[in-house]
Order: C-alpha cells, then structure tokens, then sequence
C-alpha cells in the first residue's frame, strides 16, 4: 500500500454514514479511495445514502451496507460484503460507538450489556474480521475517547467499554505485524456532535470546552485527517491510540 495517498484502495468505515464516520468516508474517497460505508439501522440509511452520493461526486466507487456490528455473524457479512462489492480492504475504520453518563448505581444490567457490546465486543469482532479479510501491508483504525485518560464521574461503561479496546489493539498489531498491517486507535476529546450534548448540562459543557486549547469542543474535522494520516504516511505507527483532544487530557 502506498504510504502516500489512498489511490485505487479500498476503504471500509463502520459507522461511515454521518458525523465523524461520515467525514472520514468523504475524505477517503477526496484521497482516491474505494468506500465501503457501513450503517447500523433504517434510521441512519439516509445520512449514509448522502455520504455515498459524495463519495461517487469524488469519482469513486461506494456501497452501502446495513449490520449489527454486536453480533459477530453480521461483522463477518460486512467484511464479505465489502470485498465481494469492491476488492480486497485496504484499510478498515471502526467509528462505532455509544455514550451514557448515568452514576454506578443506577446503572442497569441492561444498560451495561449494550454499553459493552457495541463499545467493546464489536470492537473486538471488526478487528478479527479485519486480520482475517485485509490486504497486505493496510491498516486498521478504532475510534476510542480521551476519557481513557480521565479521572472522572458518569462515564464508566463508556471509558470502561472502550478500555479493552487499547488491549485488542496492541495484541493485533503484533499478531498482525507480519503481514504489514498497523493497528492503532484515536482517541477524540468530547466531540461537538449530536451524540455529546444529550449527556451533558450546558455547565458541564462550557466545562469540557474550557479543558481545551482554543476554548472548544472536539470537531470531526480535527479527526478525520488523522484517520487518514494513520493509513497512510503513518502506517509505521502500530499498537498505540493517539490522543487527539487539544490538551483536554493526557498519560
């Protein structure tokens, strides 16, 4: 794989069809890439069906596929899927996510099944599914959170759902390093989409906004570039997550 631009690759995003997911879509076709854009339910096909007309506005070809990333069967079938539509993946982006802010003890069981299975078993399952299906030489990316750094109240099942993901990362990108495949994670400060402020008063976010440089929340626009630096002149980083949060937090 080139270390240079994404041209004539392949690149499948879960959660490709909006906000962050979205942006990394559009900007891999823009770099020359082949889009598979995952969405998860009937209530986001539309954004994703926008993102697809963007990516074939680029000049590139795209597909649209629907799954429930927790359950390993449906991962496998996204794999297959994108291959059998565009080629072999090159690269393979996993923005999949949930948040809730609710204190330990009025957290439900319910409420942590789902919490883990779409932060962390889904996680797990994309990166089997991508050692499995990728290309030589490409590389695999998850989204995680800077509050893997943070030292606060609410977001247990959040940090703590993503939390293991740092370990599958560092076990792929040895157990994969033979074949030229990185693994990496980046790690968003508090993003300044619709999925942000539903856990959070409009104290708590002038808060967030005021842990940063420049007085702000996260914006995708701050992510995407690193996604795509990752699979590209950044490929021999592997096994790290990178922090990108504008100083909101650090190790």
């Amino acid at each position: 794989m080139s270390v240079q631009s994404l041209q004539g690759r392949t690149v499948l995003v879960a959660a490709g069809g909006k906000n962050l997911g979205g942006l990394i879509s559009r900007q891999a076709a823009e770099a020359g890439a082949n889009v598979a854009i995952h969405y998860n339910s009937a209530s986001s096909r539309a954004e994703a069906e926008e993102t697809l007309k963007a990516v074939e506005a680029a000049g590139r070809e795209g597909v649209l596929l629907q799954g429930d990333l927790t359950v390993p069967a449906q991962v496998e079938q996204l794999f297959a899927d994108a291959t059998g539509s565009l080629g072999p993946i090159d690269v393979a982006v996993n923005a999949v996510g949930k948040v809730l802010r609710k204190p330990i003890v009025d957290t439900t069981e319910a409420e942590y099944d789902a919490m883990f299975d779409i932060n962390s078993k889904a996680a797990y399952f994309f990166i089997k599914e991508a050692g499995r299906s990728l290309a030589d030489n490409g590389a695999i990316i998850t989204v995680v959170t800077s509050l893997l750094a943070a030292f606060t109240d609410g977001y247990s099942t959040y940090a703590g759902g993503k939390a293991p993901v740092e370990h599958f990362t560092r076990a792929a990108a040895k157990e994969f390093a033979d074949r030229g495949i990185s693994v990496n994670n980046v790690a968003p400060g508090p993003m300044d989409t619709p999925f942000f402020y539903p856990q959070e008063t409009p104290e708590r976010v002038e808060f967030h906004k005021s842990m940063a440089m420049g007085g702000r929340l996260t914006e995708i626009e701050d992510i995407a570039p690193i996604v795509r630096f990752l699979a590209t002149e950044g490929r021999w980083i592997t096994g790290q997550t990178i922090f990108a949060n504008g100083g909101y937090t650090t190790r």
